[in-house]
């Protein structure tokens, strides 16, 4: 029998058992690679990726290429398939698509316009069935439906080729180094995009060089996990400024040197807050222990183009102005997560943060108020603001000393929230002796009368109150809802 015949019959009777029948016609096939190679131009396109998955398993190289080169939908996620980055199969990608280049006649089913390398999940390979995949999503899948793609135009359009990078002071694996070094030479029809974007560590000519290498308008997450100076992130400021679809940024642990002076402060940071003009999608702003930041936060926020969904400020000094603002700038004032964790409230009036909650009320999810030194005084004043926070999901006061009625307080304001999911409480100031040394017994008893409070109104999910480290081992003791958890063996 042909394997046109064959495999029409195959597809007919996969209605009943389509992943059994498919994985035995892969086998079949493949059992035979001359004749896979062949007929790929006859093959059913139902039956290209299981063939594909089966032929990568087995490392079957040579039929990999040709199907790269008759490859029928848009997408081809190579990457979901590798546990780990695989030089070999990359190359067997790239040299399929080399051998394509170099024919004057696409094949007539041929549609590839992205190679994509992300560790993306299966769905594309888990849909194959009952209906032709041509994309890498199902968003994707959706938009590009109606989207009829030739081998003509698809041989006109520039390939895409999409990675996640993680970039560190050290020098590349063989992976990217390969993957580099192949779209240097072949740039003029070739767009390598990156979505997700890490840094760690102190850039080097290799952070500059991959930088220009990037489609840097396809980057929608930047994460920056490293010690840097403000010149140096000035130096790297018009890259960002570049990515113009960006949705989240996260910078963290940019420290400010002795010598530098008030106004070359001001000068560098606005060498980045210039570049945020530029950025149209921003939706989720993050920084961490970015020293620079104290005493200019309205110059920051001030020249983001849209409402923020996301704004993270932990482990930032900050000045009255600085605090004050927050409530004040338009772009927060649709919030649906905030994060002020190990922002030192102490000596801050309530009012700004009363005044955000009260503007945030219809769509905050989340707030993270972690170690930030709040008083019994100060978490009193916004408790009216909070408990019209009806959309929250997440709560969290850990690390806090707060006495046991203002908790009795706090959890009668949120009894009525029905949204919340998770809440995280501190234990009462009561579970401590004079010495500040946890009393596991009146700690346990004071969490428990904490935990019927609430249940009088409504059954909790997850409900956590957290003790300050242990004397003893260095731990916190957890209370969830009647257990008492700490590993120091002197706590029984």
């Amino acid at each position: 029998m042909e394997v046109g015949a064959w495999s029409e019959r195959l597809v007919r009777m996969s209605i009943q058992s389509p992943t059994t029948l498919l994985e035995l016609a892969g086998s079949s096939l493949l059992s035979d690679k001359s004749r896979a190679i062949l007929d790929l131009e006859d093959l059913p396109i139902e039956l290209f990726p299981p063939l594909f998955v089966e032929a990568f398993s087995r490392g079957h190289t040579e039929v990999l290429k040709k199907m790269v080169q008759a490859w029928p939908f848009t997408c081809l996620p190579l990457g979901a398939l590798m546990r780990k980055p695989q030089l070999e199969m990359l190359q067997v990608a790239l040299d399929g698509l080399d051998m394509l280049h170099g024919q004057q006649d696409r094949p007539r089913r041929w549609k590839l316009q992205v190679l994509d390398l992300r560790r993306a999940p299966w769905n594309f390979w888990r849909m194959w069935s009952g209906a032709v995949v041509d994309a890498c999503s199902p968003e994707d899948i959706k938009k590009n439906r109606t989207l009829k793609v030739g081998p003509a135009m698809a041989a006109k359009l520039p390939l895409k080729i999409f990675i996640d990078l993680c970039l560190t002071e050290g020098p590349m694996d063989e992976f990217l180094t390969h993957l580099f070094l192949w779209v240097i030479q072949r740039r003029d029809r070739l767009h390598l995009c990156c979505n997700r974007l890490k840094i760690f560590g102190k850039p080097t000519h290799h952070t500059r060089k991959v930088l220009r290498l990037l489609q840097l308008d396809s980057v929608q997450k930047v994460e920056v996990h490293c010690t840097w100076v403000p010149s140096t992130l000035a130096t790297y400021a018009p890259f960002l400024g570049q990515m113009r679809n960006l949705r989240k940024l996260l910078v963290s642990q940019v420290h400010v040197p002795a010598h530098t002076s008030p106004e070359e402060q001001k000068w560098l940071l606005a060498k980045l807050t210039s570049q945020f003009l530029r950025m149209d999608c921003l939706q989720k702003f993050c920084v961490d222990a970015v020293l620079l930041l104290e005493g200019h936060l309205e110059q920051v926020l001030r020249h983001l183009k849209t409402p923020l969904e996301a704004l993270s400020i932990t482990n930032c000094p900050l000045s009255d102005s600085d605090w004050n603002y927050l409530s004040q700038c338009p772009n927060t004032s649709q919030l649906r997560h905030l994060d002020l964790r190990g922002i030192k409230l102490t000596n801050f009036s309530p009012v700004p943060l009363q005044i955000l909650l009260e503007m945030v009320a219809a769509t905050l999810k989340s707030l993270d108020l972690e170690a930030c030194e709040i008083t019994d005084s100060q978490l009193q004043a916004i408790l009216p603001a909070l408990s019209r926070c009806s959309q929250l999901r997440i709560l969290c006061f850990f690390g806090n000393r707060i006495s046991m009625s203002v908790l009795k307080d706090l959890l009668l304001h949120t009894a009525r929230l029905s949204q919340l999911s998770r809440e995280l409480y501190p234990a009462p100031l009561e579970s401590y002796d004079s010495q500040g040394a946890i009393h596991p017994g009146r700690c346990s008893q004071l969490c428990a009368e904490l935990t019927a409070i609430l249940k009088e109104f409504r059954q909790p999910n997850i409900l956590i109150f957290r003790t300050i480290s242990c004397p003893q081992c260095g731990r916190m003791f957890l209370y969830n809802q009647g257990l008492l958890h700490c590993s120091c063996p002197t706590a029984a």
